[in-house]
């Protein structure tokens, strides 16, 4: 998601009403201009898990460890804006969701897994949904099935597309969507928070015209 409550709100307006459970897997929070509200967000919904990505860890730990500058700009500029309250409510996610059939987490051992990533037997032992990567895709692996969600907030090619997955487990379908949500709106928010030159226009460098 990562801080886009347009795309946030606008998924649970297209699938509320279908929708028994909703799992968020990990980096509700950065870059966009509404981590807090996405905390509080999800927080009003029942029926959804929380799980930590990369993102919640930085914000726990109150520090960025990578050496992109755009994140760290980002990171920066973000964290000092994240309040407390969300602060506790995020450490409180999980690690995990799994059923009988599939794993849910933010990614395979903190690595960035695309399409065409070279995967070892012995990194896959179930199916999976990840995300991390902000590519959307299914794959296979030692006889099983890969899904990666995409993003919701920050696709990474069209910054405008929110990817997810839809799962119906009584028939066991698995369809990758997308929609196309008000990246404006989001660009907009920034400005007026004064956000650094360098986030505004990475943001404005993936808008699909």
């Amino acid at each position: 998601v990562h801080g886009n409550l347009p795309a946030l709100e606008k998924l649970f307006a297209i699938e509320t009403s279908a929708t028994d459970l909703f799992v968020c897997h990990g980096d509700l929070v950065n870059y966009g201009p509404w981590s807090n509200e996405c905390v509080d967000f999800l927080e009003t919904k029942n029926n959804c898990i929380k799980l930590k990505g990369n993102h919640e860890q930085y914000f726990i730990k109150g520090h960025y460890d990578g050496i992109n500058l755009v994140a760290q700009s980002f990171f920066n500029f973000c964290y000092k804006k994240f309040s407390h309250s969300s602060q506790k409510v995020i450490q409180k996610y999980g690690a995990n969701f799994e059923t009988d059939e599939f794993i849910i987490n933010h990614t395979i051992f903190e690595k960035y897994i695309f399409m065409d990533t070279n995967l070892s037997e012995n990194m896959i032992y179930k199916n999976q949904i990840i995300g991390h990567s902000h590519q959307q895709y299914q794959r296979e692996c030692s006889g099983f099935k890969i899904y990666n969600t995409g993003s919701l907030g920050q696709n990474r090619l069209h910054i405008n597309q929110s990817n997810y997955l839809q799962i119906d487990t009584d028939k066991n379908l698995f369809v990758l969507k997308s929609f196309t949500h008000d990246i404006d709106s989001v660009i907009n928010k920034m400005k007026s928070e004064k956000y650094p030159d360098l986030c505004i226009n990475y943001y404005l460098s993936k808008k699909r015209i």
